[in-house]
């Protein structure tokens, strides 16, 4: 017993994780074993090599003498030993092979394979004749693989050797699956080729994964080519039922034809002819990025090699197919959001792993192997090497990619020799990654130094992955020594396009502007314009984008905060660029009060602001400048602009609804208004305004539903002052009217803000102000009953607050009335409705997809609220609001309106409303109908929320919508 305890505290110094386990193993296999324990501490896991060793012993008595005798057996044995458990247990299984580790290089591995399973090499369609010939199949694949993994662990062999003899040995077990097949299935008259794709196609197959294939057939001469297609076909079958199906040894993986014509909806075997007909009419972008690897593996390798010939031509000319564009852009996105759904610990699919560096190198390959062959390379690596002589990814970066690349690939291997199972997951188990970082040669702190290296890798090639389109764009317009390799010019063109940039000229353009110099400022533009061309690529408007941060940052490149905002906070750039790509409405603002960009920095920065604080702001910017309007109104406007911005940015990052956005600009405007109001009252004249004067909101404003587009809709109310003559009170009124309009539609770099008084009594006909008193004389003797419908949105918004509201009051008597609205009334207001619909209809308009007057669009819902309104608010008043989905809600909560009919009416309402203020932001021109030209469309759909490809969805979803409220206002508004 002390001997036991002696050797676990000696053991347990040298490394072995568990001493006293060690040294009963230890003591259990020998005396002639205990040389060896010097060199188990060497392994990856000491304790699971010396466990496995232990076992090995009592199956082969004769291994202890084998590794004295043979240091290269010796060392391969215990490598292997201290990675997989599962190759320790085969060994168990068979000691026999043991030998194997032994020998320097194997010879052919489809001939050993066919070999195992009683086939001849030599047939030219080997049949198996095995008693037991899946089990042979599967044992000696596994000797094959343990003497790979030996050399592998020893560093005898390189990654790519490794990948290489993975792929060959998967090849070969295909081969030998075949001859199987053949032996249970009559396939006499017809070829068959296994078309491998994915990482077997490009020789990088894993230790353990699915083998993608495809199958390829042809009958023999004389055959029919239906009855040979279903023998192929069950043939097929039975080659991956011998891969797949559970015996004794297990099985050896997956076989997955997913990646044929069709997916798994498409028949098993094809014709080459029915291949290329499909691939030339109905395949996607993503089917030619699969065929970039496709290989012949095993079966008629001739046919095989026709199929590969033939849809190589195609593969290369995928960039000039209609959609690819697109497509490109919708795998990009898709590959992200992957990305961003899996864990970090994902070494393929996490950030910055392998499914980063391949797609990204698969993707250039596409856009630009068309015109360059010497890129037409299978392998990653390789590729990667081909992208970087030619200049299309930077040398520094290429080599961070492929540094990166291989250690994951490392990793990856690793993982999957412990167990032999399929995982790309990082164990969180400190023993496991302390095996991992043993397994790469560190010592001293394997699990930190292994996560350090892990951690700085997939980080670096994060990086490297998101400026890999766009760094070298920047180098084809600068100037660099003649050493270095760079992207023509053409190339660079087709790279934008392929990244969904309209006019690439132009966008290069744009960069030799924004990088050339040596300045810091040019420096810096050199170091944020390849994130940001990414982000720019995934907004509506690419070369808007682009086009827009130029034109911002020459107003201010020369401004110290301007790039280093950008350049510190990513969160700024980012949004930058969306509003930038998105919206030339917004963008039109930020050009002309480009400071504005530091709103960009938080949500918080972009939240609405209270009514008070504006009325405060604009006040004190009138007081600042008493005595010259103008100037006043103009520090008023460039508020204005200021909020403009602000609403739009928050309602493009949906940080606000279309309710919040008609409320916020609703109030902007009645502070300008009230601004302005006051600077033209200031500017009357020493003797002061001999009346009160105030400004009722009407229409969108007064409902404080205005949108981007919207004018200023107002009546115009005075009360002149006691003693004062009223033609004197009257001029004054006029003269305040009319400076008050001339100074918010001066020419301006801001938006107008329109003043228009044209729902006054007698409209342009009337006068343009009046008393509350010849208001009220006037609506007792001449009013119709479409002026109460227009007075349902009369609210106070700036001047005399006291006038205001007896204006209102007045008009309350006029839009509730006490006993509701006559008959008579009901249906003048239905057939006013019914002959606007007709007449005021723009010419060439599509009724379906107007979203002011067309069915179920904005002005269907407001009438049904308003004949609500009208005809119960007297008694009701819960509907006294001048606004509509308020009315709505509160009629139902009366019982005057279903539940599911307001839902549907309302629904309505806000998407009419959102379409067309999408319209504003996208276009920078106002616009009321969905628009018929699908790119155009497309945009506006996209800043709507849809996906890229969802133009058409908009146009279905609107059409839905509006068809279900025009059904509602058919039976609620004009009782049919």
């Amino acid at each position: 017993m002390p001997r036991i305890e002696s050797t676990a505290a000696r053991l347990a110094k040298l490394g072995f994780a568990d001493g006293a386990a060690a040294a009963r193993l230890a003591h259990q296999a020998g005396a002639e074993f205990d040389e060896l324990l010097e060199e188990l501490v060497d392994v990856a896991d000491p304790d699971l090599a010396l466990a496995t060793l232990t076992r090995l012993a009592e199956r082969a008595p004769e291994l202890a003498g084998a590794l004295r005798a043979d240091e290269r057996l010796r060392t391969r044995l215990l490598a292997v030993l201290g990675v997989s458990a599962a190759l320790g247990d085969h060994l168990v299984r068979h000691p026999g092979q043991v030998a194997l580790l032994g020998v320097p290089r194997l010879d052919d591995a489809r001939a050993e394979l066919l070999r195992a399973v009683g086939a001849e090499p030599g047939d030219d369609e080997p049949r198996a004749t095995g008693a037991d010939a899946l089990v042979a199949l599967r044992v000696a694949y596994r000797g094959r693989l343990l003497h790979l993994a030996a050399r592998d662990l020893t560093g005898q062999a390189t990654l790519p050797e490794v990948t290489a003899e993975l792929s060959d040995l998967a090849g070969a077990a295909l081969e030998a699956a075949l001859a199987i097949a053949r032996a249970e299935v009559d396939a006499d008259d017809v070829r068959l080729a296994v078309i491998g794709m994915g990482k077997a196609g490009a020789r990088e197959l894993n230790y353990i994964s699915d083998v993608d294939v495809i199958f390829v057939a042809e009958p023999r001469d004389g055959a029919d080519e239906t009855k040979a297609l279903r023998a192929a076909t069950r043939l097929a079958q039975a080659m991956m039922r011998a891969c797949t199906v559970a015996t004794p040894e297990g099985s050896l993986w997956e076989v997955d034809a997913g990646l044929r014509p069709e997916g798994r909806s498409g028949p098993l075997v094809r014709t080459l002819a029915s291949h290329l007909a499909y691939y030339r009419r109905w395949a996607k972008t993503w089917e030619f990025q699969a065929l970039l690897k496709a290989r012949p593996v095993a079966g008629d390798l001739e046919l095989g090699g026709a199929y590969v010939e033939a849809v190589n031509d195609l593969v290369w000319s995928a960039a000039t197919r209609d959609n690819f564009v697109e497509d490109v852009q919708a795998m990009r996105r898709r590959v992200e959001a992957h990305v961003k759904a899996e864990g970090e610990r994902q070494i393929k699919l996490g950030p910055g792993g392998l499914r980063d560096i391949e797609f990204a190198v698969q993707l250039l390959q596409l856009v630009h192997g068309r015109l360059d062959p010497l890129l037409r390379r299978k392998a990653t690596l390789s590729a990667l090497a081909a992208l970087s002589r030619g200049g299309y990814v930077g040398r520094d970066d290429s080599r961070g990619l492929a540094e990166a690349y291989t250690f994951l690939r490392r990793v990856e291997h690793l993982l999957q020799l412990h167990r032999l199972r399929r995982t790309q997951v990082l164990p969180a188990d400190p023993a496991d990654l302390r095996r991992l970082g043993r397994a790469l040669g560190m010592q001293a702190d394997p699990v930190g130094e292994f996560t350090e290296r892990w951690r700085r890798h997939a980080r670096e090639a994060r990086r490297l992955h998101e400026k890999l389109f766009y760094r070298p764009l920047l180098q084809a317009v600068a100037r660099l020594p003649e050493t270095e390799t760079r992207l023509s010019t053409t190339a660079a063109a087709a790279r934008l396009r392929a990244l969904g940039y309209v006019d690439p000229e132009g966008a290069l353009r744009h960069l030799a502007a924004l990088t050339s110099g040596v300045s810091r400022r040019a420096a810096i533009q050199r170091t944020l314009l390849p994130v940001m061309l990414g982000w720019f690529a995934d907004t509506p408007d690419p070369d808007a984008g682009l086009l827009g941060f130029r034109q911002v940052s020459d107003k201010l490149g020369a401004t110290p905060w301007y790039l280093r905002l950008l350049r510190d906070e990513t969160a700024v750039a980012a949004r930058t660029a969306r509003v930038l790509g998105t919206s030339r409405y917004a963008t039109t603002l930020l050009m002309h009060a480009p400071d504005a960009v530091a709103l960009l920095g938080s949500e918080d920065e972009l939240a609405v602001r209270p009514p008070d604080a504006l009325l405060a702001e604009a006040s004190a910017a009138v007081s600042r400048h008493a005595g010259a309007p103008e100037t006043a109104v103009a520090a008023v406007r460039a508020l204005r602009r200021r909020e403009l911005f602000r609403t739009a940015v928050a309602d493009l990052f949906g940080l606000i609804d279309i309710e919040q956005v008609g409320v916020a600009l609703s109030t902007l405007n009645d502070v300008t208004i009230q601004a302005a109001l006051d600077a033209a009252i200031s500017g009357h004249g020493p003797g002061g305004v001999p009346t009160r004067f105030a400004v009722i909101a009407m229409g969108r404003l007064g409902g404080m539903e205005s949108s981007y587009a919207s004018d200023a809709d107002v009546m115009f109310v005075h009360s002149p002052e006691p003693g004062a003559p009223e033609r004197e009170a009257t001029d004054a009124a006029h003269a305040i009217a009319n400076e008050l309009r001339r100074l918010l539609s001066l020419p301006a770099p801001d938006p107008p803000l329109l003043i228009d008084p044209d729902l006054r009594p007698e409209g342009r006909q009337g006068p343009l102000v009046r008393t509350l008193a010849s208001y009220e004389a006037y609506y007792a003797r001449w009013s119709s009953s479409w002026e109460s419908q227009a007075l349902l949105r009369a609210r106070f918004s700036a001047g005399d607050a006291e006038l205001g509201a007896a204006f209102v009051s007045l008009a309350d008597g006029l839009r509730y009335p006490a006993g509701g609205l006559p008959e008579e009334s009901v249906r003048e207001i239905r057939r006013l409705k019914a002959r606007m619909e007709a007449e005021r209809l723009p010419r060439g308009a599509d009724p379906a997809l107007h979203t002011k007057l067309g069915p179920g669009g904005l002005s269907d819902v407001e009438w049904v609220a308003q004949l609500l309104q009208l005809r119960h608010a007297g008694t009701v008043p819960s509907l006294r609001t001048p606004r509509t989905l308020p009315a709505l809600r509160a009629a139902v909560t009366e019982g005057l309106l279903d539940a599911s009919d307001e839902a549907v009416l309302a629904e309505a309402w806000r998407f009419a409303s959102r379409v067309r203020d999408a319209i504003m932001l996208v276009k920078g021109r106002p616009g009321d109908s969905v628009p018929g030209d699908a790119r155009e469309r497309a945009r506006i759909a996209q800043t709507l929320g849809y996906p890229p490809d969802g133009s058409e969805d908009l146009l279905d979803d609107y059409r839905r919508v509006t068809r279900r409220a025009r059904r509602v206002v058919d039976r609620v508004f004009y009782g049919s």
